[in-house]
């Protein structure tokens, strides 16, 4: 348990993640970018992840790079091979030309990845059917298992030949590893399911993979977090005493210089996680008849609608605060440096901002040049139309951002 008294920490202050250091504690959270159309790096991702660096993060998070082609949520997202190290190099330098740390989250979407664009087959606990992509997951085998943990393993050594400072791998939003910890997805009933140290082992087992990884590559070293569902947000998927149980198991395994807890299921309640507006009818334009009939008509059970307010995912965070002894990065609804201290008075370490960079990558910079004159209100309205951009070019229909700021 964490017996040491929080202390008030400056947000903006230089602090230690693993063995990097970041020139402060602001992380721009993992966000997809629409700008990979090959798989690849291209000039429009380092845009995306330059702009938010010159405005302010002590790092940037970039997503989504899958460990294997069939671990894509679609076909056009990077995945970690040898191919993509000239891009990712290109790409981290210009972070580190503004100051900034970068991080890759690296990950196996599982049933979440759409199998019919990454033309290689979707991996489950057990048989599932994804409605986007109309095609069933395979139950996932022992040696599925094995090949996907080595690929974790691999996608790290790639991302310190890329120069990365860090990786962030995915345990959340019933992905591979976060759908293996749900009881409502696991019904497994071999070594991998039924009690919840058995559908713990597929996340503990790539942790432990990437730190090994980590740790023998030469000697340029770099952090490791895992992003962790603190609840599922959906009747029978991970609960919160399941969820703060793995991440003591996470912590004693020593794998990890910090986790970034989250919340939702890609699958069946994925705005647990954003609040604010569930924009149905702009998802639904993103599909062909019969699934952009299908989001019309009920949409709305799957895009169901939360209240916005700050710091919504603090309360249940704390819970896990008051139980870890490591580093904690808070993330959802944090927009101004008033959050931001709140969450350093809780003793958190780090806070990781999504939509409110998007809306405007440089709010970071204004908040510190305006901050003798009062409070800076960030411009993002938390209507969420930014989400159905993911499939096209992200962007934030609000503010225009980042394309209107690329010269």
């Amino acid at each position: 348990m964490n017996t040491q008294p929080n202390v008030f920490t400056d947000v903006f202050s230089e602090a230690k993640l693993g063995p990097v250091t970041l020139r402060n504690r602001i992380i721009k959270a993992a966000t997809f970018e629409a700008s990979t159309p090959n798989a690849l790096v291209t000039q429009d991702l380092i845009n995306y992840h330059r702009l938010p660096a010159a405005g302010g993060v002590g790092m940037t998070t970039v997503a989504y790079c899958a460990v294997a082609p069939g671990g894509r949520t679609d076909g056009w997202q990077i995945w970690m091979r040898p191919e993509a190290v000239p891009g990712l190099t290109k790409l981290t330098e210009t972070i580190h030309a503004e100051g900034a740390a970068i991080s890759a989250q690296i990950g196996h979407a599982g049933p979440v990845a759409n199998s019919r664009t990454n033309k290689a087959p979707a991996l489950a606990p057990v048989r599932f059917f994804n409605p986007l992509s109309m095609r069933f997951a395979k139950k996932a085998t022992i040696d599925d298992i094995r090949d996907v943990t080595e690929a974790h393993a691999n996608a790290a050594r790639l991302a310190i030949d890329s120069g990365f400072d860090a990786v962030e791998v995915h345990l959340g939003h019933n992905y591979l590893a976060s759908s293996f910890l749900s009881p409502l997805i696991n019904r497994r009933t071999d070594e991998f399911g039924g009690s919840l140290e058995n559908r713990a082992k597929v996340a503990r087992g790539v942790v432990r993979a990437v730190r090994d990884a980590v740790d023998k590559h030469g000697d340029r070293k770099i952090a490791v977090i895992a992003k962790l569902n603190m609840s599922d947000g959906v009747r029978g998927g991970i609960p919160i005493d399941e969820s703060l149980q793995t991440a003591k198991w996470l912590e004693e395994d020593g794998g990890l210089d910090a986790i970034e807890l989250t919340a939702g299921s890609s699958l069946v309640n994925p705005m647990y996680l954003f609040r604010g507006g569930a924009p149905v009818k702009e998802f639904a334009a993103n599909f062909k008849p019969p699934i952009s009939w299908g989001i019309r008509m009920s949409g709305n059970k799957f895009f169901r609608e939360y209240p916005y307010h700050e710091a919504y995912l603090m309360r249940d965070a704390e819970k896990f605060r008051a139980e870890l002894t490591m580093p904690i990065i808070l993330l959802g609804g944090i927009t101004n440096r008033e959050t931001m201290d709140r969450a350093m008075a809780a003793g958190f370490e780090f806070v990781a901002m999504g939509r409110a960079l998007l809306a405007e990558p440089d709010l970071l910079n204004r908040i510190q040049a305006e901050e003798s004159k009062g409070s800076v209100k960030s411009l993002c309205t938390h209507c969420n139309m930014c989400m159905p951009t993911i499939y096209s070019h992200t962007h934030c229909v609000v503010t225009g951002a980042p394309d209107t700021l690329v010269k």
